[in-house]
């Protein structure tokens, strides 16, 4: 009887960390990282995004200008194309709630679940280990994220060292 028990308690903490270890994080939306990185001392992350053209890529596909480019590529509707998607929201598939958000926090940070809470994000370490990526002021690693869609873009040719200038919004004091 106590074999089994301690059979059973085995099987059930092994069981319990398989799901822990396969666990998949999900995406929480931008309104949830505004509750920190909104506020100029923690270095205005939120603010920085908004003002951007990343957080309009979306509501970009329904312009005239989107219109003329997708007609060029045989493109119908630009606002439900996958390939349009793939870079103007990137969270379509993913996440769809999140769609409209264009290429937000968590496209470039990864799912925010599991590490939004405080406690974890005062610990970066635990922060990376709860689905946060970090980057590392990495510029090769930022650089290589960043031309899966700006990669001339369009004909558009793009400077990656202007645009990181515009968009980089590093925390205080790290």
């Amino acid at each position: 009887m106590r074999t089994r028990s301690i059979l059973a308690l085995i099987l059930t903490f092994s069981a319990a960390t398989f799901v822990l270890s396969g666990k998949e994080f999900t995406y929480v939306g931008s309104t949830v990282c505004k509750q920190c990185h909104k506020a100029k001392l923690k270095g205005g992350q939120y603010v920085i995004w908004e003002q951007s053209p990343h957080s309009r890529s979306f509501a970009g596909l329904a312009t005239d200008k989107a219109a003329e480019i997708a007609k060029s590529a045989g493109v119908a509707d630009p606002g439900t194309n996958p390939q349009c998607l793939g870079c103007h929201a990137p969270l379509a598939v993913k996440a769809p709630d999140f769609k409209a958000e264009g290429v937000t926090c968590e496209v470039c940070h990864g799912p925010g679940s599991d590490y939004k809470k405080l406690n974890i994000m005062q610990d970066r370490a635990k922060a990376a280990e709860n689905g946060l990526a970090l980057f590392n002021g990495d510029p090769g690693a930022i650089q290589a994220h960043c031309l899966k869609c700006h990669q001339n873009a369009h004909g558009v040719v793009f400077d990656f060292a202007t645009g990181w200038d515009k968009i980089k919004h590093p925390v205080p004091g790290r």
